[in-house]
C-alpha cells in the first residue's frame, strides 16, 4: 500500500479520531487520579499505575481502531463488512461528538482547579502543609546543636521551594521540642496539617538521622526512616528526606522544584560546617552584636575555604549589610557587603538566596529601595513559601512610605512564619506608627504569648502605652522587665518612662546603672546612654554633671563620625549633645544635616522622627513657630511618634506649654483605646 493510500485509510477508518478522543480522555482521566486519589488517601503508586495502564492501552486502541469496525451486526474485522454495511462514516460524526464533549469536560476540569479553594482539612488548615520541628541532638558534645539546627534549616529550605506545599518557616517552630506530645495544637497554632520530626547524631565523619512524618489531626505516622551515612553524603540524606515527604504528600513537582530538591551548595565539608554555624548564630530573632560578629565569622570561614560557595557568600553579603545599617556604616563596610553580593550572583546569577542577598543589599546599604522592591516582588513570585520576602517588603514599603502596603505584607509573612517574633514586633511598630493601637496590641499581645519575658516586646506594648498616656499600664508592663544594659530598647523604654513620669533623680540612676553594665564595644550606645544622662541631669538640676556628660557624648561620637561620616543617626544624637551643651546653633545645624541626609535617602519612614527631634531642638531654642508647625503636621503623619499625650506629658516640651497652639495639639481627637492588660 502506497503512503498516500495508507494515510487515507487511516483517516477512513477513524484511526486519527480515535487517537484524539483516547489522548483527551486519558489526560482527563489522569487529572481526576492525581487530583481525587490524595482525598481518599490512595497510595502514589496508584496514580502512576494509572498513567501506565493508559500509556500501554494507547498502542493498543489504535490497532483495534485499524482492524476492527462497529457495524449494525456488532464489532467484526475491517476487512470482512461489507462496502454496503460499513457505518465508519457515522461513527466518525459520533467520534467528534464525544471528542467536543469531552474537551468540554477538560474545560470545566481546568476552570474549577483554577479558581477552586485550596482543599483544607480540620479548622481551615491546608492539606497540603507542613512544619519541621527541632531536630534532637543526639550527639555526645553537645556544641554539635548548631549542626541538628542546620539541618533542620536545609530539609526546610528545599520544601520551601516546592510551590504545592505550605512551609513554616525555621524561626516559627525553634520554639517547640523535638517530640511534643500536643501534635493538634501545634498544628493549630502553625497552621497545618503534617509535622516532621526528626533528630541527629553526629559522630567524627558519620552522621544518623531519624525522621517521622505525622499527621497533626490524627497523630498517625505517615512515614519514617533512619539513615546512617558519611558526612559527604548529608546532602543526598537531605534529598531523600524532601522527596519522600513530597511523595508522602502528593505534591506536583516540577523539574526546577526536583533540582532545588537535589542541590549540592558544596564539596567541602569543613566550608558547609562553618556554614551551619553561621546560619544558626544568625536565626536568632534579635541579633546582637555578638552573634552577628560570630556569624559573619563563620561565614567567611565557610568561603575561605571553599571559594565557589555561592550560599555562603550571599549570607556573609547579608551579615555585612545588617552590620552596616545597624552599627558600622563605613565605607569599608558597604564595600563588604558590595564585593560578597557580587561574588554570590556571579557564581549563581538565579539563586534565590543571593537575589535575596541582593534585595537586602539594596534596602540596608544602598538605599535603592525601588530596585530591592523590585527584586523582592521577583523572589516572592519564585519563592512564595519564603517568609523574609514578604517581610523584606513590608521593611522596604514602610521606607517609602507605603504603610498599608507595608502592614499587609507583614500579615503576608505572619501566614508562613506565624511565631516569628521580629515579624511580631515589627509589624506591632508599624501599627503603632500609623496610629491603629488596636492593631497594635493584637500584634504584641501575640509575641507575648509566645514569650512572655521577651525585653524587646515588653518594652513595645509600654511605649504603646506610653503613646496613650497610659502609665500606670506602661509601669505594670515595665515591672515585667529587666533592665539589660545591653538592650538599648529595654533600657531608652525605662528612660522614656522616668522622663514622662518626671522622675528625674530615678532616671539619672538608670543611665550610670547602664553605662556600668554595658558592654564596652557597644560604641554607640555608650554614647546614647551619655546623652540620656545629661538630659536627666540637667532635668535634675546638676548643671555641671550634665555638660561633663554631654562632652563625653561629643567626644565619642565625633570619633565614630570620622569612622562613619554619613551616618545620620550618630549627627542627630551629635546635635542633642550641642543643645546640652549650650551650642543651640551648632545643634540646629546638625539636627538639619541629618534630616538632609534621610531626606536624600528617600527614608520616609525614618524621616519623621528626625523632624521631630529637629522640632524638639527648634523648641530648645525658642522657635516657637517652626517648632509648633511642624508638630502640627507630624500630629497627623505616619511615622511620627508625635502625639498628644506625648507632648501633654514630656518635659522637654515645655517651653512650648503656654502657647495655645501648642495647647490644641496636647487634646486628644478621639478617646484613648485602654481594653488590654498590661
Amino acid at each position: 500500500m502506497n503512503p498516500k493510500k495508507f494515510f487515507g485509510e487511516l483517516q477512513r477508518r477513524n484511526v486519527y479520531k480515535v487517537a484524539a478522543a483516547y489522548a483527551v480522555v486519558s489526560w482527563l482521566l489522569i487529572q481526576v487520579a492525581t487530583q481525587t486519589f490524595p482525598v481518599f488517601d490512595i497510595p502514589a503508586w496508584a496514580s502512576r499505575f494509572v498513567i501506565l495502564l493508559l500509556l500501554i492501552g494507547f498502542p493498543l486502541a489504535l490497532v483495534l481502531a485499524w482492524a476492527y469496525e462497529l457495524t449494525p451486526d456488532g464489532l467484526k474485522r475491517t476487512d470482512d463488512v461489507e462496502p454496503g454495511r460499513s457505518i465508519v462514516r457515522s461513527t466518525g460524526r459520533k467520534l467528534d461528538l464525544a471528542i467536543i464533549g469531552v474537551l468540554l469536560a477538560v474545560i470545566a476540569f481546568l476552570l474549577v482547579r483554577q479558581y477552586r479553594p485550596a482543599r483544607v482539612v480540620v479548622d481551615g488548615v491546608p492539606e497540603k502543609s507542613i512544619a519541621v520541628l527541632p531536630f534532637e541532638n543526639r550527639s555526645e558534645d553537645k556544641a554539635n546543636a548548631y549542626f541538628a539546627d542546620g539541618i533542620q534549616d536545609e530539609i526546610i529550605t528545599r520544601l520551601s521551594k516546592v510551590t504545592d506545599l505550605k512551609v513554616i518557616s525555621r524561626t516559627s517552630t525553634k520554639q517547640y521540642d523535638s517530640a511534643p506530645g500536643n501534635l493538634r495544637e501545634i498544628g493549630n497554632q502553625l497552621g497545618v496539617a503534617n509535622l516532621l520530626e526528626g533528630s541527629v547524631q553526629k559522630v567524627g565523619d558519620t552522621v544518623r538521622i531519624n525522621v517521622q512524618l505525622i499527621r497533626t489531626a490524627t497523630h498517625e505516622h505517615l512515614w519514617s526512616e533512619s539513615y546512617n551515612r558519611r558526612l559527604d553524603d548529608i546532602f543526598a540524606v537531605e534529598t531523600e528526606v524532601a522527596t519522600a515527604i513530597a511523595d508522602r504528600l502528593n505534591l506536583r513537582l516540577s523539574g526546577a522544584e526536583k533540582q532545588d530538591l537535589a542541590a549540592r551548595p558544596t564539596k567541602n565539608l569543613e566550608a558547609h560546617d562553618a556554614y551551619l554555624r553561621g546560619v544558626s548564630l544568625s536565626a536568632r530573632s534579635y541579633l546582637l552584636e555578638a552573634d552577628a560578629a560570630n556569624a559573619l565569622q563563620a561565614f567567611e570561614k565557610a568561603v575561605a575555604l571553599d571559594a565557589d560557595f555561592a550560599l555562603a557568600w550571599a549570607r556573609l553579603s547579608r551579615m555585612h549589610s545588617v552590620i552596616f545599617q545597624y552599627s558600622d556604616a563605613s565605607a569599608a563596610r558597604r564595600e563588604s557587603a558590595r564585593k560578597s553580593l557580587q561574588k554570590a550572583l556571579q557564581l549563581q546569577p538565579s539563586l534565590l538566596e543571593a537575589q535575596l542577598a541582593e534585595a537586602y543589599y539594596n534596602y540596608r546599604v544602598a538605599g535603592d529601595y525601588s530596585r530591592a522592591r523590585r527584586i523582592l516582588r521577583q523572589v516572592h513570585a519564585k519563592w512564595p513559601n519564603n517568609a523574609e520576602a514578604p517581610h523584606a517588603l513590608a521593611l522596604v514599603a514602610r521606607r517609602q512610605g507605603r504603610w498599608d502596603e507595608s502592614l499587609a505584607h507583614f500579615h503576608e509573612a505572619l501566614e508562613l512564619d506565624p511565631r516569628n517574633l521580629q515579624s511580631l514586633t515589627n509589624a506591632t511598630m508599624t501599627a503603632k506608627l500609623m496610629r491603629r493601637y488596636e492593631v497594635a496590641f493584637r500584634l504584641i499581645d501575640r509575641a507575648l504569648d509566645i514569650a512572655p519575658g521577651d525585653n524587646f516586646s515588653l518594652a513595645l506594648k509600654a511605649s504603646i502605652y506610653q503613646a496613650l498616656g497610659q502609665l500606670d499600664e506602661a509601669d505594670a508592663v515595665l515591672a515585667r522587665m529587666p533592665a539589660d544594659a545591653n538592650n538599648e530598647t529595654a533600657i531608652t523604654t525605662i528612660a522614656d518612662q522616668r522622663l514622662l513620669r518626671r522622675d528625674y533623680r530615678a532616671g539619672v540612676a538608670l543611665m550610670e546603672s547602664a553605662l556600668a553594665n554595658l558592654d564596652p564595644t557597644l560604641r554607640l550606645e555608650h554614647s546614647e546612654y551619655l546623652a540620656w544622662l545629661g538630659d536627666f541631669q540637667q532635668f535634675d538640676g546638676d548643671t555641671a554633671g550634665a555638660k561633663s556628660s554631654f562632652a563625653r557624648c561629643r567626644d565619642e561620637l565625633q570619633s565614630l563620625l570620622r569612622e562613619q561620616p554619613g551616618n545620620p543617626r550618630l549627627t542627630a544624637w551629635l546635635a542633642l549633645a550641642a543643645a546640652g551643651l549650650g551650642d543651640a546653633e551648632g545643634a540646629l545645624k546638625l539636627q538639619n544635616e541629618a534630616l538632609e541626609k534621610v531626606q536624600s535617602a528617600n527614608n520616609l519612614f525614618e524621616q519623621p522622627i528626625y523632624e521631630g527631634e529637629l522640632a524638639l531642638l527648634q523648641a530648645q531654642a525658642g522657635d516657637k513657630d517652626r517648632a509648633i508647625i511642624t508638630l502640627q503636621r507630624l500630629s497627623s503623619t505616619h511615622g511620627s511618634a508625635i502625639t498628644p499625650a506625648l507632648l501633654r506629658l514630656g518635659p522637654q516640651w515645655d517651653p512650648l506649654r503656654d502657647d495655645p497652639r501648642f495647647q490644641a495639639l496636647t487634646v486628644e481627637k478621639a478617646p484613648a483605646q485602654p481594653g488590654h492588660s498590661p
